[in-house]
């Protein structure tokens, strides 16, 4: 017995959640279901533009975000980041928690190496 969804499906879901452009937000902890919770302290957002979906993925497309010259608190720990409509305000549309968490200090870049949606379960 098959059981999910299409890759069609999970792909026209991608591209209705993951919008073209995105803005990413850092946080040191679970952002919570509106994503304001465990703010970082740099508020900056950079923009992410996402490819098309394809197979029931989601990829970041071109310049992914990165944050140089950190000036937020000295040995920060950032875990996860959420995800916008807009640089300021604008709609929550998700969180996700890195690989790996990141301290950062005064000074230093952090840049996304790589930003993958993904829908599952597909049907086979």
């Amino acid at each position: 017995m098959t059981a999910g969804i299409t890759a069609a499906m999970a792909n026209t879901m991608l591209d209705t959640i993951a919008t073209p452009m995105a803005f990413v937000k850092l946080h040191t902890g679970d952002p919570g279901s509106a994503g304001t919770s465990n703010a970082s302290s740099v508020t900056t957002r950079p923009a992410l533009a996402w490819a098309s979906a394809a197979s029931g993925s989601k990829a970041g497309n071109g310049t992914l975000p990165s944050w140089t010259s950190w000036a937020g608190t000295n040995g920060e720990i950032v875990t996860h980041v959420s995800f916008w409509s807009a640089s300021t305000a604008g709609t929550f549309a998700g969180s996700a928690a890195l690989a790996a968490s990141q301290t950062l200090n005064t000074g230093n870049t952090f840049s996304l190496t790589a930003v993958t949606a993904t829908a599952t379960p597909l049907a086979a």
